[in-house]
């Protein structure tokens, strides 16, 4: 008698609840009264289980009145300066698993109040949680990967001592500074957000095979300008060849092609050629592991955005065509 007292008093509650917020907490005891387990109600409610067990010790403790939201007239308490910083370390240094909430591996505003609330004995909003990470100097971000054989001496070698140098040359000994690169642009490559109807969402063909086209590149650290070329495989022949088409493009000057240590960039047949320049042509190789300090890469991210991303090529033909007049498009613009 008295489960079902409780349950007639919480749908009295939610009936006449016009708070979104307050009737997500009625919601929760009455999903709970129910014999609804706690992942069940947060996966309904879409909201972290600590949010609903504090919920529900509140109900357990003092009842719906327990549950009211508390507005205070005064300043709202705040963490010690020590504790902000033990906060802020705790985030940093370490994922919610490592501090008790068990296969939580990623801190969001939901399980920082709670961590606060459980250790310093504090209640913040979401949305003070979330001011009180950017007065610390925190940012809610998505990481970035990084190649696990990098070598993290040798990238910052590169950065502070290598490029600069390069860069102090340029228009003095070295008239051209490069960047040079090879990709796959394949017929599927990603789906990417776009506009569309709403309710018609746009469905992407494909075949599940894994076609495409393989090119060469090379973009001019100052001018911007690209040279490139198609091919149907990489080999050392194949460098070589664009190497030659690279010379073709800038007739006078040193040349310095900043590149990554592929294998065919080290062939024994490249030195020939090399030595047949005099010293007009330098290859300098990037730090291993390191494509993200290869300005190519951008050109690659650009061209498969707008011509691979959530497009359905029938053809090989389709991909090499749009992915030419794609280049052709960006070496006017820059001429432009």
């Amino acid at each position: 008698m008295e489960q079902h007292n409780s349950l007639e008093e919480v749908t009295r509650a939610m009936k006449h609840e016009k708070e979104r917020r307050m009737y997500e907490r009625y919601q929760t005891v009455y999903l709970h009264l129910k014999g609804k387990p706690v992942t069940e109600i947060a996966e309904t409610l879409n909201r972290s289980k600590e949010t609903v067990n504090s919920y529900i010790r509140s109900y357990q403790t003092g009842g719906l009145e327990a549950l009211q939201m508390k507005y205070s007239s005064g300043a709202p308490t705040r963490l010690t300066k020590e504790q902000q910083e033990q906060l802020k370390q705790t985030i940093v240094l370490s994922v919610p698993d490592d501090v008790g909430f068990t296969a939580r591996f990623n801190w969001t505003l939901e399980i920082i109040a709670a961590y606060i609330e459980r250790e310093f004995g504090h209640r913040y909003s979401l949305r003070g949680v979330s001011k009180m990470m950017h007065r610390q100097g925190l940012s809610y971000t998505k990481p970035t990967y990084t190649l696990e054989a990098a070598d993290p001496e040798k990238q910052r070698q590169f950065t502070e001592t290598t490029f600069p140098e390069l860069k102090k040359l340029l228009n003095d000994e070295i008239a051209h500074l490069l960047f040079e690169d090879e990709s796959m642009i394949r017929d599927y490559q990603a789906i990417q957000k776009t506009w569309f109807l709403r309710g018609k969402q746009h469905i992407i063909q494909t075949t599940g095979k894994h076609r495409g086209v393989k090119l060469l590149a090379t973009v001019d650290y100052a001018t911007g300008q690209i040279v490139w070329q198609e091919d149907e495989q990489y080999t050392a022949e194949t460098f070589l060849n664009f190497l030659q088409k690279v010379i073709l493009a800038y007739p006078a000057g040193k040349i310095v092609i900043v590149l990554d240590n592929a294998r065919i960039h080290h062939a024994k047949l490249l030195q020939p050629f090399l030595d047949e320049l005099n010293g007009r042509l330098e290859l300098v190789f990037l730090p291993p592991y390191s494509p993200q300090m290869n300005i190519v890469e951008g050109l690659w991210k650009w061209l498969k955005s707008n011509v691979i991303n959530n497009v359905f090529y029938h053809t090989v033909a389709d991909i090499r065509k749009n992915v030419g007049l794609f280049i052709l498009d960006s070496r006017q613009n820059i001429t432009r």
